[in-house]
């Protein structure tokens, strides 16, 4: 479960009283400081949680480095202390992104009576330049093999993996004059390919390997495009790629889509989740997007109603697989 950076006691207690047992969280520029880190912690674990994966916004979602802009090289110096200082910390993964514009969002939709983020990718596709000109693929492409090469080393050293969240929405078009790197099951092996080549025989050990978050909502959205979501988790389960799994739902594939309920959208997310326990996978499994229930009264609720439809999920998989 997401928790803030800087929790309160509640809101840990509240992990716990889900059934929770691990968190994560995005830290600001000034927490990503190993002392800072290594309190978050162990204040963590008073609450009999684990600490599983620690991101920063400025670092995994940078412009500067996927676009290879002035500055690039302070920026992944920022991310190498950034996973020095996780390692010390005793936190294994962190996560980033190759989204140089985030996540694209277009007018919010509604689903069962509730605000949502709507995508429409006809809209999105006239919008203007975001970087002044259009980029080549290959462009980007040897921008994350630059990336890989300056952080691959740094990662195994500290024994912290690396977790690639594809490009959301996953558009086989560029956006605002911008290719979606990772869109595809063919993209995430284009780039754990160059990612071994980097890291030769690091590639078999710790952080030298790098990792994906599988998004249920991006496999569902890119659809047919994005390739076959059963098949992507029984491979990348198998390769030991997912380290987090973010369990999402949308109402439909590109070109447009609202964001569900977990228990309203077009994706089966029983059978998702029944496949995760069938290919072994062992990592960390986090609500993703959620729409939120109206009113203050409901603050929190949208969590705790997706958990629990998770672990609904999860014991029936369980019990009908014959698993503990």
């Amino acid at each position: 479960m997401f928790v803030e950076p800087d929790p309160a006691d509640d809101e840990l207690r509240f992990a716990r009283q889900l059934g929770v047992d691990c968190v994560y969280t995005w830290v600001k520029p000034e927490q990503r400081a190993y002392e800072y880190l290594a309190r978050l912690r162990e204040r963590v674990e008073q609450y009999g949680l684990r600490l599983y994966n620690v991101g920063n916004i400025a670092a995994a979602k940078n412009d500067k480095i996927h676009l290879a802009l002035p500055g690039r090289d302070r920026a992944i110096a920022d991310f190498q202390a950034f996973v020095r200082d996780l390692g010390r910390a005793g936190i294994g993964v962190t996560t980033f992104t190759w989204e140089p514009t985030q996540v694209w969002s277009s007018a919010p939709g509604e689903t069962r009576g509730a605000e949502t983020r709507g995508v429409d990718l006809d809209e999105m596709r006239r919008r203007p330049f975001t970087h002044g000109r259009v980029y080549s693929e290959d462009e980007l492409w040897d921008n994350f093999a630059y990336f890989m090469r300056q952080m691959l080393p740094v990662c195994a050293e500290a024994g912290v993996r690396l977790a690639l969240h594809p490009n959301d929405p996953p558009s086989p078009y560029p956006l605002g004059g911008i290719p979606c790197l990772i869109h595809s099951f063919d993209t995430y092996r284009r780039a754990f390919a160059i990612a071994d080549s980097i890291a030769g025989s690091r590639a078999a050990a710790g952080g030298g390997r790098l990792g994906m978050e599988f998004c249920c909502g991006c496999w569902l959205e890119g659809g047919a495009g994005f390739g076959d979501i059963f098949t992507g988790i029984r491979t990348f389960t198998a390769d030991d790629r997912i380290l987090i799994v973010h369990f999402r739902n949308v109402s439909a594939p590109l070109p447009y889509f609202v964001e569900t309920f977990l228990d309203n959208g077009y994706g089966d997310m029983y059978a998702i989740m029944k496949t995760f326990v069938e290919a072994g996978y062992r990592g960390t499994m986090i609500l993703d997007h959620t729409p939120k229930f109206v009113g203050e009264y409901a603050r929190g609720g949208g969590t705790a109603y997706a958990i629990g439809y998770m672990r609904a999920l999860l014991e029936r998989a369980l019990d009908e697989l014959g698993r503990s």
